[in-house]
């Protein structure tokens, strides 16, 4: 297995393992395979002197750059201890998911430069491998008394479940005998009672302040096709009871989730306790802990309002570089090792708090810099005529392929009389501090000639259409002598005859408030208008637009080639960040 190594930085989860290997936690005892997947019970019971995470994502939706955070964490960990993690998808809400994301799910897994393989070990798991196992673990609860058939609608099991501030009240089949609760389970297991008509029930404490340990519902019938399991079951467990029995099945010695599910945490332990007691669970039991998750300004990671930006055509599919899935940050040019560094800087602690993008963006450009090929392109191109180079003739000039890695070499590209320059390289009227091109001013074309400013060409709405300059001939960069004339700023250019067209899309952020999903906010309003624009931008001749290559085009920002629709004949090239944040 290949796991990529990053600097080991201390947080609360790292000092319980700590403490737990510490104090000898696991030492002489395994765990015990009980029934489920063959793949655990072939292991013959799982070594727990390796710690075991586990990413559990649902099958219903793309990861995006919140999950990121939990991967990290949970592979990380496993690597940094010598453990394994766990990819299982916790597929019991079968309405909802499919093949489609659990492939996509497994792709940027891996691409983010993690795996599921350890020694002779395939640690990928699903729910749906555990349904009998739970069902029958379900059967156990009843007939000891800890669990019952309800008759209630969903809308009574709410209006009786309680507040905050009332307790709940007991449903009228609470008390009902454990083999009449058996009969109707089996009969719901069975087929033979539709949608919402019974439900199976923890017994716990109607009275808990906690208002997840209400009688929380373990199954709920949906007579529904299961991606994997097709029309075997007609029940299927609620998040809540997978949970902790998945963990258990597997050895997870410690499972890491997010700040929401603190108030589950005793419904967990409640669990694993009383599956214990009937001895369908031996110890070690694994725990629960809890970290905040990513909180990122500028997005939003809600899969239903994903939904809805992708159904609605807002955005163009689950991998539009605007969007903060995985697949949309790959595609706009961020590396796995910006997303990896990011998730590092953040760290691991238990206090919620919002991240501002520009930490984001800082991670890609600091992974970037050193190692992107540099490349200059013209955005938003004017012609700049030298009136005093020869028409038809043209020269070579040279420049690193990156200055922090001189052992690349350089990059040559042709030098002429017509150029294609940024139109903000030139003004007419400049303001004060302006040291680039107007009438009179002398500038250095960079790896070029130093050049002065005659005037310029307008179209009849007064438009600039050319700039017209004179260029020094001693003054050619890398030549002796070519410093002899001082100049104040220095502006990039292509060759017009040489350069490479392409097709430019400058992205932006999604929205423009920093929080436009919170409270009563309809996110849709503050989409932002210029979170893409596009233009017909000019190449530096010789650039490779392959999907996927990056550069640094000089003076611009990091940009990549669009994995889906560039080619070297039709380059179409994504921004990924800006030099530096001008976000305003």
């Amino acid at each position: 297995m290949s796991t990529p190594e990053t600097p080991v930085v201390s947080n609360f989860i790292r000092t319980i393992i700590d403490n737990d290997l510490k104090n000898g936690r696991f030492e002489g005892k395994r765990w015990a395979g009980r029934p489920g997947p063959a793949s655990v019970q072939a292991q013959g019971g799982l070594d727990p002197a390796r710690i075991r995470t586990r990413f559990p994502p649902e099958p219903n939706g793309y990861l995006h750059i919140g999950h990121a955070k939990s991967i990290c964490l949970n592979f990380g960990l496993a690597n940094d201890y010598g453990g394994a993690c766990h990819l299982r998808f916790d597929d019991t809400n079968p309405e909802k998911e499919n093949t489609e994301y659990v492939d996509a799910i497994k792709e940027m897994v891996q691409w983010l430069g993690f795996d599921w393989h350890y020694s002779d070990e395939s640690n990928l798991y699903f729910a749906s491998d555990y349904f009998e196992t739970m069902y029958q673990f379900a059967e156990a609860l009843v007939m000891a008394g800890h669990a019952y058939v309800d008759e209630q609608t969903p809308e009574q099991m709410r209006a009786t479940r309680g507040t905050l501030t009332e307790k709940g009240q007991n449903s009228p089949w609470r008390d009902r005998p454990a083999e009449e609760s058996l009969a109707l389970l089996r009969e719901m297991r069975d087929g033979k009672h539709p949608d919402g008509s019974l439900a199976l029930r923890a017994k716990i404490d109607m009275g808990s302040p906690n208002i997840n340990l209400r009688d929380p519902v373990l199954y709920r019938i949906r007579h529904v096709e299961h991606h994997r399991t097709g029309k075997t079951w007609c029940i299927y467990p609620m998040y809540s009871w997978a949970h902790p029995v998945e963990d258990a099945l597997e050895g997870i010695t410690h499972s890491i989730c997010t700040l929401e599910f603190e108030d589950q945490r005793p419904f967990y332990d409640w669990i694993l306790a009383r599956l214990a007691e009937l001895d369908q669970l031996a110890e070690p039991l694994p725990r629960q802990y809890e970290f905040a998750r990513l909180n990122l300004t500028y997005i939003v990671t809600s899969k239903r309002k994903l939904l809805q930006l992708v159904q609605e055509g807002q955005v163009k599919g689950w991998d539009d570089p605007r969007l903060p899935t995985l697949f949309g940050l790959r595609r706009r040019g961020y590396t796995p090792e910006a997303i990896r560094l990011f998730c590092e800087r953040l760290g691991v602690s238990k206090a919620d708090s919002r991240i501002d993008y520009s930490v984001l963006e800082q991670a890609l450009r600091d992974d970037l810099d050193p190692k992107a090929p540099r490349l200059v392109a013209v955005l938003d191109p004017v012609k700049l005529v030298i009136t005093n180079y020869p028409e038809g003739q043209s020269e070579t000039c040279h420049a690193p392929i990156n200055p922090h890695r001189p052992e690349d070499g350089e990059r040559t590209f042709p030098f002429s009389r017509e150029l294609w320059i940024e139109r903000d390289d030139f003004r007419e009227d400049p303001p004060k501090k302006y040291f680039r091109l107007f009438p009179g001013n002398s500038v250095r074309l960079k790896y070029g000639y130093v050049v002065r400013c005659t005037g310029c060409v307008k179209d009849e709405q007064g438009n600039v259409i050319e700039v017209h300059a004179e260029y020094l001939p001693d003054t050619k960069s890398g030549t002796p002598g070519a410093d002899a004339v001082k100049v104040k700023g220095a502006i990039t250019w292509v060759s017009a005859a040489h350069a490479i067209p392409a097709e430019i899309r400058l992205y932006d952020r999604l929205f423009t408030d920093p929080t436009p999903d919170a409270g009563d906010k309809n996110f849709l309003d503050y989409i932002n208008p210029d979170s893409c624009k596009v233009t017909q931008g000019w190449l530096e001749p010789g650039a490779n637009a392959t999907p996927g290559a990056v550069w640094q085009f000089e003076r611009l920002g990091y940009f990549v080639a669009d994995r889906i629709e560039s080619t070297e004949e039709r380059p179409v090239i994504n921004r990924a960040a800006t030099l530096r944040d001008t976000w305003v």
